[in-house]
C-alpha cells in the first residue's frame, strides 16, 4: 500500500500529545501519531527513545500523564491490557508472554476461556481449537494447536502470539521488535503473514531496529528521538543511511571499517566435540575449530543447528559427551563456568535474560557480576561499594546505557539497554577469548556501530573472538573467517574474501558443492528451522 493510499483510509488509532514521566526521565514528550486502517506504520528510534513506553501507554500497561488516545475516532481511556483488548488492540511483545508447559490452545485461550457443559463449568478446548485452526488458515499462521509451546521454535512461538491477539479480535496489532529473535528465513515468513493481515484490514505498528526490514515492509515511518517525534519518512523515498541519521541525530557508518587480520597464537582449540541437547539428541556432532589471537571467527547458520549447545559447552553451561577444547593451552573440557571465566573468557550470551543478568538486581550489581569477589570490587569478604559504583557509572556512560541511575533494576530497562549493560560488563574486562552470541540483538543502529567498533578494537588488541550471529550481514562484516554450522556440524570454513553471501547462504541450507547435506538424523526443531 502506498503512502497516498494509507492517507485515504480511515484513522483507526490516534495519539495526541501523549506524555509520560518517570523519576528523572521524560520518556514521552507530547507525542502525536496516527495509524490508518490496513497500514503498516514503522516506529524507529534508539534504545531509550521512548518507543516501548509509547506502546505500553497504548496497550494500557502504563497510564499517560498528559494527552489522549483515540480508537476509531472515539476517545479511549485504557486502564489495562483488558481495556486495550476490548478496543481491538493486541500486542506481541519482544519477549513472548507464553507459558512453556501449556499447549498452543491453552496459551491462546488463557484469560478468555471457552466453556461448556453443565453450568458452563468445563473448558471447551475443542471449540477453542476449532477457532484457532480457522484463524491460522485465514492468515497463513500454521501451528499445531496440541503442541507444547516449549517444544516449538521461536518463529512458531511468535505465530502463537499473533494468533492469540487475533483470537481476541484485535484489528490493531503492535509488534515490538518482532524479528529480534528470528532467523532471516523466519523473518521472511513473518512479513508474508503481515502482508496477509493488512490485506484483511488489520493495522500494524511495527517497531524494529533493522532498517532494511522497515524499508521493506512499512508504508510510513515515524522516528522518535529523546522521547519526541523527530520526523517521519516515506520508505519509498528513503535509504538506510537517511533513517539511521534521523534516529541518532548524526551520520552513522553502517559498514565496518577494519584493518587486515594479523592472527597470533591459537587461543581456542576445539577437537571432535559432541554435545547432546535437552532431549538427549546429538546437537553438536564432532565439531573441530580453532580461533587465533587477533582474529574473528564467525559462525553462520540458521538458528537451531547446534550453535547454542556449542557455546553453552565452551562456557561451562552444558557438558560435552565427547571431544575436548582448550583455551590458551588449558584443557577446560567440562570445567565449571568460573574456571573458564578466570582463564580469560568473556561471554555475551544468546539469551540475555536467562544467562546474562539477574533481572531483580540493580545495574551496578549486574556490571560487577563476573568480578564481584575480586579486587577492586571486593575487600576480603566485603564489597567495595565505592569501586562498584565508580565502575558502573563509568561503563553506563561509555556504553550509553539509558537509565535514570545505576541503582535502577536492570529488569526495568528496555531489552536493548539490558543488552548494552551486559556488553559493557563483558567487553570491559581483560580477556583472551571473547565469545559473543548475538551481541547486537535488539540494539539500534548507533549502538550496533559502537559495539562493532568495540569488537574490532578487541580483535586488534590481540583478543580471539568467536562470533555467533543470526544476522548474516553481521557475520560477513566482522569476521576474518566464516564457519558454517548445519545439523550440528561445521560443513565448511571460508576465508572472508571467499565468503560470498550466496555461497554462505547455500551452506546454511546444507548445500555444499551442489550437493545437499544429509538431514535424516536432524532433530525436529532443527529441521523446521532450516525449511
Amino acid at each position: 500500500m502506498s503512502d497516498g493510499d494509507s492517507q485515504n483510509r480511515p484513522v483507526v488509532l490516534e495519539v495526541r500529545g501523549l506524555t509520560k514521566r518517570f523519576p528523572g526521565v521524560l520518556a514521552n514528550d507530547h507525542i502525536d501519531l496516527t495509524l490508518h486502517k490496513g497500514e503498516v506504520l514503522g516506529l524507529l528510534g534508539e534504545n531509550g527513545a521512548g518507543k516501548s513506553t509509547l506502546m505500553n501507554l497504548i496497550y494500557g500497561l502504563y497510564q499517560p500523564d498528559e494527552g489522549e488516545i483515540l480508537v476509531n475516532g472515539q476517545s479511549a481511556i485504557i486502564h489495562d491490557p483488558n481495556d486495550a483488548i476490548q478496543r481491538g488492540i493486541g500486542m506481541v511483545h519482544q519477549h513472548f508472554q507464553l507459558v512453556p508447559v501449556l499447549t498452543v490452545t491453552e496459551n491462546i485461550m488463557l484469560g478468555t476461556e471457552s466453556t461448556g457443559g453443565p453450568f458452563g463449568m468445563f473448558l471447551d478446548r475443542r471449540a477453542a481449537k476449532q477457532r484457532i485452526l480457522e484463524i491460522a488458515g485465514q492468515y497463513g499462521l500454521h501451528v499445531d494447536p496440541d503442541a507444547l509451546v516449549q517444544d516449538l521454535p521461536v518463529g512458531v512461538q511468535q505465530r502463537v502470539e499473533i494468533i492469540k491477539a487475533l483470537y481476541r479480535k484485535a484489528d490493531i496489532l503492535i509488534l515490538d521488535e518482532p524479528t529480534a529473535v528470528l532467523t532471516p528465513q523466519e523473518a521472511d515468513g513473518l512479513f508474508a503473514i503481515m502482508r496477509t493481515l493488512v490485506e484483511r484490514g488489520v493495522s500494524i505498528i511495527f517497531i524494529s531496529h533493522k532498517l532494511r526490514e522497515v524499508l521493506t515492509i512499512c508504508d510510513r515511518v515515524i522516528v522518535l528521538r529523546g522521547g519526541k517525534v523527530a520526523g517521519s519518512a516515506d520508505p519509498r523515498q528513503s535509504t538506510e543511511e537517511m533513517l539511521a541519521s534521523a534516529m541518532v541525530g548524526r551520520d552513522v557508518l553502517l559498514k565496518v571499517d577494519k584493518a587486515a587480520c594479523v592472527p597470533g597464537k591459537r587461543i581456542l582449540i576445539v577437537r571432535d566435540l559432541t554435545v547432546k541437547d535437552d532431549r538427549g539428541l546429538d546437537a553438536v556432532r564432532g565439531v573441530s575449530l580453532e580461533v587465533c589471537a587477533g582474529e574473528i571467527l564467525g559462525i553462520a547458520g540458521v538458528q537451531g543447528n547446534g550453535q547454542t549447545e556449542l557455546i553453552e559447552t565452551l562456557t561451562g553451561l552444558r557438558p560435552a559427551l565427547s571431544g575436548t577444547f582448550s583455551i590458551d593451552g588449558h584443557d577446560l573440557t567440562n570445567a565449571p563456568p568460573r574456571r573458564i571465566t578466570r582463564t580469560g573468557v568473556s561471554h555475551v550470551p544468546e539469551d540475555r535474560q536467562k544467562n546474562g543478568m539477574v533481572s531483580a538486581f540493580p545495574i551496578k550489581d549486574n556490571i560487577a557480576l563476573q568480578q564481584y569477589y575480586q579486587s577492586p570490587y571486593a575487600e576480603g569478604i566485603l564489597t567495595n561499594e565505592a569501586a562498584v559504583d565508580s565502575a558502573a557509572a563509568q561503563l553506563v556512560r561509555k556504553f550509553d546505557v539509558r537509565t535514570p541511575n545505576i541503582l535502577t533494576r536492570i529488569g526495568a530497562l528496555s531489552g536493548g539497554n539490558q543488552q548494552k549493560a551486559i556488553i559493557a560488563r563483558e567487553l570491559s574486562r581483560p580477556c583472551k577469548l571473547l565469545i559473543a552470541a548475538q551481541p547486537t540483538r535488539g540494539l539500534d543502529v548507533g549502538s550496533i556501530e559502537f559495539i562493532h567498533n568495540q569488537i574490532i578494537r578487541m580483535r586488534d588488541n590481540g583478543t580471539a573472538v568467536l562470533l555467533i550471529s543470526a544476522e548474516l550481514d553481521e557475520i560477513l562484516a566482522l569476521s576474518d573467517r566464516v564457519a558454517v554450522m548445519f545439523a550440528g556440524e561445521i560443513i565448511d570454513t571460508l576465508p572472508i574474501d571467499q565468503a560470498e553471501r550466496s555461497r554462505v547462504g547455500l551452506l546454511m541450507a546444507g548445500v555444499k558443492h551442489g550437493t545437499a547435506a544429509m538431514t535424516q538424523e536432524l532433530p525436529v526443531s532443527q529441521a523446521e528451522n532450516t525449511r
